[in-house]
């Protein structure tokens, strides 16, 4: 089953929609001008608009195609002193160090908002334990991390 926030399903559907509505006609009409102004092989614009339809239609199939098959988790659980999917969750390293990441779909995952997929092996480590307990994680590079869970926030 794909799971994806409240927030990360009205962040998507907006970018579909902003696809859709706004970007793609923009591009159609300047695919258009550089047509008409004769050959098509050497002109870069038209080039270069014909590779930028193609990634946006690329863009677009792929946001109808998966927030389709997708609930969305809109309520908060129950035991908030445990991490689920959803949660804020402040971190620390044996050396001090502390992190917050947001356990999130795949879909919506973006590493520049500290987000991180629920099946990513951070998350799966941190799902189901509580405060205060030490997580460890094992990396793909077969490293291992330990945290403590400092916060959870939902």
């Amino acid at each position: 089953m794909n799971y994806i926030t409240q927030e990360g399903f009205y962040r998507l559907t907006e970018e579909l929609s902003f696809l859709w509505k706004t970007k793609r006609p923009e591009i159609v009409r300047a695919i258009s001008t550089a047509a008409a102004e004769g050959d098509r092989s050497e002109n870069a614009e038209y080039i270069y608009r014909k590779k930028e339809l193609r990634e946006t239609d690329r863009k677009i199939r792929y946001l109808e195609r998966h927030l389709k098959d997708i609930n969305v988790v809109r309520d908060k659980p129950r035991q908030q002193d445990k991490v689920f999917f959803g949660a804020y969750v402040l971190l620390e390293d044996e050396n001090g160090q502390q992190k917050q990441y947001r356990i999130v779909g795949g879909i919506e995952a973006r590493g520049e908002e500290n987000e991180i997929s629920v099946k990513s092996p951070v998350a799966q480590a941190l799902i189901g334990k509580l405060l205060d307990e030490e997580v460890e994680v094992l990396l793909p590079d077969k490293r291992k991390i330990c945290y403590t869970i400092l916060d959870i926030k939902y």
